[in-house]
């Protein structure tokens, strides 16, 4: 039996994507082998990598003039690459701190440029985000560097900042392909796979084409988003299964209606599990309202006692990895693109039985 999975990541992923794929694991479309088994550079490989950057680009009405890198490395190898190609002759590059992901992409670029921590929401214990008008940027800064949804506090933004002419780059890791954005007002996006896109192993980078090429002296070329963008993602083998992975998705975001549709449906889902939570007077969301997180809900229970009774309980209904992550304690429910509506209103009727036992 399948569970309702709440885990930040790898992530649960469409029913309808699995099944696919298990029907073409051994043989996929007449081919006679598995995709895992496909040369990167075949005819076979190469219509399923490129149907996939068509669906991507589709879905987020990428404009001319991005290129979109498939690669490995994760979100975290991001938190290198972006300094090394972006800083383009500069010293400094602003970074917006409000949460754990937010600090290591910090923690990360300081290994190659000044670090302006323009605001931060340390002092809220990262429940909120620092509003637009006290963010204290440099205007000769390489590029500026948020990330739009933390995923282990909850936070999210909910804006997009203007930046004026310095380039705007976005960890999107848990929210890209939760609902539209605009992409021409960032000169780089990248996420890791593992939440709304597919396995992990993969991470998708949009930029700029004017951005590619000037990266630091004395790199790898691994290091180097033009050695991947002239060579289309291709330079080395590329993860080619999760790549396939995400076509799939890609094509049921497609089929669902594209990401307005998605995003109609991830905001009844999160409305439903706050609503319930703000009501309850048992379980508590410390997020500042206006900031909070589609995608990962975390909450607390009157007393830490109760959560390892909760969690087995929890379990014991099909509402799976709810704990939260351990910098934080309590519970967290990520409810990416694949959660059905269904499994919140699962969770939210255990919550509710719970809390009537427990209250």
């Amino acid at each position: 039996m399948r569970v309702y999975n709440f885990s930040a990541g790898p992530a649960i992923l469409p029913e309808e994507v699995l099944q696919r794929a298990g029907e073409e694991m051994l043989d996929w479309r007449g081919s006679g082998m598995s995709v895992m088994e496909m040369s990167h550079r075949g005819k076979a490989y190469l219509s399923i990598a490129r149907q996939a950057e068509a669906d991507l680009r589709e879905l987020l009405a990428i404009p001319p003039g991005y290129k979109v890198l498939f690669l490995q490395g994760g979100a975290s190898l991001q938190f290198s690459m972006v300094p090394i190609n972006l800083l383009r002759g500069k010293r400094t590059a602003d970074y917006i701190n409000t949460g754990a992901w937010s600090k290591k992409a910090i923690d990360e670029a300081k290994r190659f440029c000044e670090v302006n921590v323009a605001a931060s929401s340390s002092a809220s214990k990262f429940t909120t985000v620092p509003p637009r008008a006290e963010w204290k940027l440099n205007p000769d800064a390489a590029y500026v560097h948020y990330t739009p949804n933390e995923t282990i506090g909850g936070v999210e933004y909910p804006f997009v900042p203007e930046t004026g002419n310095v380039p705007l780059v976005a960890d999107m890791s848990s929210t890209l392909l939760s609902r539209p954005i605009d992409v021409s007002k960032f000169g780089l996006i990248y996420a890791g796979a593992q939440k709304n896109i597919g396995p992990a192993g993969l991470v998708i980078v949009i930029m700029r084409e004017d951005l590619i090429g000037e990266v630091l002296p004395g790199m790898p070329v691994m290091l180097d988003y033009k050695t991947h963008a002239e060579n289309e993602s291709m330079y080395n083998t590329p993860p080619t299964y999760s790549w396939y992975i995400a076509g799939l998705v890609f094509d049921w975001l497609k089929r669902l209606g594209g990401l307005t549709a998605m995003a109609k449906i991830n905001q009844r889902k999160a409305g439903k599990l706050y609503d319930y939570i703000d009501a309850s007077g048992f379980y508590r969301n410390p997020v500042d309202k206006p900031c909070r997180s589609w995608m990962n809900v975390p909450f607390t229970l009157p007393e830490e006692a109760l959560d390892a009774v909760f969690l087995k309980e929890a379990e014991a209904q099909g509402l799976s990895t709810l704990q939260g992550h351990r910098s934080v304690g309590g519970m967290r429910a990520s409810i990416y693109n694949s959660m059905p509506e269904t499994g919140v209103d699962a969770l939210v009727e255990f919550m509710k039985e719970f809390a009537k036992r427990n209250g």
